[in-house]
């Protein structure tokens, strides 16, 4: 098979996507904290798909999308549904329980290094040296951040267990959304228009949502106050509807790899706000390992993808 190279980063196609969705979702870590505040986590995240779900289906409708799926489309929008909005986003909010929401933005900026051991595994994708060689780098950077959580320990409990625990579950919601990522762009979902496919596939997440809250959290828990369901549509529109379509489509123009250090921006715009109004205090190390997490993730930008 011939190898057939992505489009351009810096063509408009990619790049104002790419930059969009990055920006966007630096701001949605910081919103979650105030969403599992006032209920618990569980609930959190259906009450954000509850919405999300029928306003991507209305855009599809006004898109001119077929909403009918065939089976193997259904079972592909099952299986990418419960990785991306029941797996991935449980596992966000309970992380962000443990541990402040710009170091789970940067850990999740590692998204890269799981996405790119999947492509190469399911859909055949390839990289270049230069990739694993930043990947190393943005790495180091990562850990030294976490070392500088674990020893702050903001959250209380014994010294680093819940930054453990945290750790661990983002660990969890990471993979769950490189999992995602990728087997939706095999021959199968290539072949649905891609929001009907996210759809669907919330559809399916909600459902599972919604059991997983009732078992483990009981009845629903409604909040009252407005700023709780803002900051809730603020995460199912823009934080969902707007951006998830966007992201999607890189990783089928550009490859899951490369479409994973849109992260570059969501974590300077994550760890600006987690500055602003968490009280992440920055230090000599946790400076330091800001820099090689950046720096990693540019170099391995830089490197060349091919499918």
């Amino acid at each position: 098979m011939s190898e057939v190279s992505a489009p351009s980063m810096l063509s408009p196609r990619v790049l104002i996507p790419f930059m969009l969705t990055g920006t966007i979702w630096g701001s949605t870590w910081f919103v979650i904290t105030g969403q599992i505040s006032d209920v618990p986590a569980a609930w959190g995240v259906f009450y954000r798909f509850m919405l999300a779900t029928p306003a991507l289906f209305v855009l599809a409708v006004v898109m001119g999308n077929r909403l009918k799926l065939n089976r193997p489309e259904h079972l592909l929008a099952l299986g990418v549904g419960i990785a991306q909005f029941s797996g991935n986003f449980l596992f966000v909010y309970h992380a962000e329980s443990h541990i402040t929401s710009g170091i789970v933005a940067v850990m999740f900026a590692l998204l890269m290094v799981p996405n790119a051991i999947f492509a190469k595994i399911f859909i055949g994708e390839t990289v270049e040296g230069g990739f694993i060689g930043g990947s190393l780098v943005a790495i180091a950077g990562v850990a030294m951040l976490l070392v500088h959580e674990w020893n702050a320990a903001p959250l209380g409990g014994p010294h680093g267990a819940n930054v453990g625990l945290g750790i661990v579950l983002a660990i969890g919601g990471m993979l769950a959304a490189s999992i995602a990522n990728v087997v939706q762009a095999n021959p199968t979902g290539r072949g649905v228009p891609m929001v009907s496919f996210l759809a669907w596939a919330m559809v399916y997440g909600l459902a599972f949502d919604l059991v997983y809250a009732f078992l483990t959290e009981g009845p629903p828990q409604v909040p009252g106050a407005w700023q709780f369901w803002a900051g809730t549509a603020y995460l199912a529109i823009i934080g969902s509807v707007v951006t998830f379509p966007l992201h999607y489509n890189l990783v089928r123009e550009i490859g899951a790899g490369k479409t994973a250090y849109n992260g570059i921006v969501t974590v300077c715009v994550a760890m600006l706000l987690s500055t602003l109004f968490e009280g992440f205090v920055w230090d000599a190390l946790s400076a330091t390992g800001m820099a090689l997490a950046l720096a990693g993730m540019g170099l391995a930008l830089r490197s060349k993808q091919r499918r």
